[in-house]
């Protein structure tokens, strides 16, 4: 076991040492926005207000910049995400439902999306990326997190049409669209990566390939879940984690790499779960999700404002 601790030590003295790329916030660069939240995922920053949802409460949340608020709830939803739509709604990805919740922009509850065009149904929604045209794509990520791969990703138009356009995603989460429009990257939560498609002018996805693999950017210290991942005005990709234990080696670590993949830094945050995150307007803060209880509901955790450097 020493040898063992020992070797781990000098792998992580070794991802420090060649990266230069940990940054530890100071005490004061960091605020705790709700320090009871449960599961709270799939954040983003709307008209002066940010969105969140929370899991285990089966709501939206939102945070005005000095309360919190319960936006929507719905038993039996499980919410991954919360996005505004073209039609002026928000939708929501109910995991355990299997449905896009939508929602009025009062807060009212509507009518869900319960399958695509074609029948396809939404196994595990978990995640949104906007595009340039109005239209959403998300993530499914299939049956419980495990051996099978069948997580697949849909692209919901500005009409409200939704079709199936790529299948056989291991555990997909996390997703976001190039800033010029032309590359979808996804997460495969299992496979400790992240894998891009070129996007075509109607939406359609090709030519997949693995873009990154985060056991290998971190030097193989223990394997890395990664779950979140946001893009900045610059095309650097925030890529946030959800590991299996609280001692995990990075745990409580937000990783940003550019566009060819190569690491930057990092932002450590106080706790050990960092599944995802969203940026302030002028990208100086990243607001985000986090989990201190990590295996069983009610899965509490905290909001987190963090100084972005």
């Amino acid at each position: 076991m020493a040898t063992n601790r020992n070797t781990l030590r000098n792998h992580l003295l070794s991802f420090v040492v060649l990266t230069g790329a940990v940054s530890w916030a100071h005490a004061d660069e960091v605020r705790v926005l709700n320090d009871d939240a449960h599961f709270a995922e799939g954040p983003i920053w709307y008209h002066g207000k940010l969105y969140y949802v929370e899991y285990d409460r089966n709501s939206v949340t939102t945070w005005d910049g000095t309360k919190n608020t319960i936006f929507w709830s719905k038993q039996g939803c499980g919410p991954s995400a919360v996005i505004p739509s073209a039609r002026g709604e928000f939708l929501t990805t109910c995991y355990d439902s299997g449905t896009i919740g939508r929602i009025s922009a009062e807060g009212k509850d509507l009518a869900p999306y319960t399958h695509d065009k074609d029948g396809n149904p939404f196994v595990g929604p978990n995640d949104f990326a906007p595009d340039r045209h109005g239209g959403i794509y998300f993530t499914c990520s299939g049956t419980a997190p495990g051996p099978v791969i069948d997580g697949k990703i849909f692209y919901l138009a500005a009409d409200g049409t939704i079709a199936q356009e790529a299948v056989n995603v291991h555990s997909a989460n996390g997703i976001v669209v190039s800033n010029d429009g032309k590359i979808l990257y996804v997460i495969e939560t299992e496979d400790h990566r992240l894998i891009q498609f070129k996007i075509a002018p109607d939406a359609s996805l090709s030519d997949r390939r693995v873009f990154l693999d985060l056991d290998d950017l971190t030097g193989n210290v223990g394997h890395i879940y990664p779950d979140g991942v946001k893009i900045d005005s610059k095309g650097q990709l925030y890529i946030g984690q959800n590991p299996r234990d609280v001692h995990a080696p990075l745990a409580g670590t937000i990783f940003v790499v550019d566009a060819e993949g190569k690491l930057l830094r990092t932002l450590k945050l106080p706790s050990p779960g960092v599944p995802n995150l969203a940026l302030s307007p002028d990208e100086k803060t990243v607001y985000v999700m986090a989990l201190d209880q990590l295996d069983k509901s009610p899965y509490r955790g905290k909001v987190y404002a963090i100084a972005n450097r």
